[in-house]
């Protein structure tokens, strides 16, 4: 499925900070961003909705043991003492769309934020990290920054592929090496906008078809969860599988 922009979808992104009053906050922000107490407006004039949130007991270790990467031990400390997460939220649903949220997080981070958390798909960053991502500005870069991977006990499957505007991923785990590079993999041609992707595409490598999409599910989220995906799961199986199914 190629991205397509679906403004009814939201990104929406925590960055945790520990800034001393909303005018440091707003002293420390990069050139050409501008914040009012409801958006923070990017350079390009974009507006994107903010909103603070006051700390709470349980967000830390909620974001510590989200992330992909260990943070800093600067964003580490941070994070622990945070005081405030600067919520944003934006359209989403295409590349371009999932890349300005990308930047306006960012800006945040550069001014004073720990890292970011992803509602999307429960995934955390390190503020470094994430710039880095950010700079970066590849599929492969915003599907790491965006997409987490769930292993469960017969499945694997992905979550947050919709803020890209692509369906979401679902694998027998069998199928998935221990450091799930067949999912990255396939997440990556997806991202790259090779060519559309649905049910009864071949996924291949020089030794010819390796995995096809089989069907599309829809997922197990309520339609209100910022991790549901309007556009579904495809379910991708191994070609040597299917073989010996028939």
């Amino acid at each position: 499925m190629n991205a397509t922009d679906d403004h009814s979808l939201t990104i929406t992104l925590r960055i945790p900070g520990a800034w001393s009053d909303p005018g440091e906050l707003l002293q420390r922000l990069p050139a050409g961003f501008h914040m009012t107490p409801e958006t923070l407006s990017l350079p390009d004039g974009t507006q994107i909705e903010f909103f603070p949130m006051p700390a709470d007991d349980q967000f830390v270790q909620i974001f510590q043991s989200s992330c992909r990467h260990t943070p800093t031990s600067e964003e580490r400390a941070l994070i622990s003492r945070y005081t405030v997460n600067i919520g944003l939220s934006g359209p989403g649903g295409s590349l371009e769309a999932a890349q300005v949220m990308m930047q306006a997080a960012a800006a945040i981070v550069q001014a004073g934020g720990a890292g970011v958390f992803v509602d999307n798909s429960a995934l955390a960053h390190g503020g470094k990290d994430w710039i880095k991502m950010t700079e970066d500005g590849s599929g492969d870069a915003m599907s790491f920054a965006f997409v987490s991977i769930v292993r469960g006990p017969g499945t694997t499957y992905t979550l947050g592929m919709q803020t890209m505007g692509f369906a979401d991923l679902l694998m027998n785990a069998a199928d998935i090496d221990e450091q799930g590079d067949t999912i990255i993999e396939i997440m990556r041609y997806i991202c790259d906008e090779i060519k559309p992707v649905e049910v009864g595409h071949l996924f291949a490598d020089e030794q010819g078809p390796r995995f096809q999409v089989v069907a599309k599910t829809s997922d197990d989220f309520d339609a209100q969860s910022p991790m549901h995906n309007p556009h579904g799961r495809l379910k991708i199986v191994s070609v040597k599988d299917l073989a010996d199914s028939n």
